[in-house]
């Protein structure tokens, strides 16, 4: 019993590492989102870190504009980001956790 406890500890461990190695990597994962008729680019990391934004000269001229503009297409892009994130997240917890009957975290 002690050395399935030490084994599952260590496949715990192992899971932890995996998992902090896979956000490093999501940091270099892009993403962009377009606005739909292409005036706003915004690229993001899939840990939601904007990398950059790319504003035609034409929305510079209506804040209001721009800023809904700027809500619609970020908010896109963080909803993408976030699938990515946590589907790539989740797939790596779930290969390492240790089978436990009873208990199904991943349902």
């Amino acid at each position: 019993m002690f050395g399935d406890m030490m084994n599952m500890m260590g496949k715990l461990k192992e899971t932890q590492r995996k998992v902090e190695d896979t956000k490093k990597r999501l940091d270099t994962v892009l993403i962009d989102e377009t606005s739909n008729d292409g005036k706003l680019k915004i690229t993001l990391t899939a840990n939601r870190t904007i990398k950059s934004i790319v504003i035609d000269n034409q929305l510079l001229e209506d804040k209001d504009q721009l800023e809904d503009y700027l809500i619609l297409t970020l908010n896109k892009a963080i909803e993408k980001a976030t699938k990515v994130n946590e589907t790539e997240l989740a797939s790596v917890a779930k290969e390492g956790m240790p089978n436990i009957p009873g208990i199904d975290l991943f349902k």
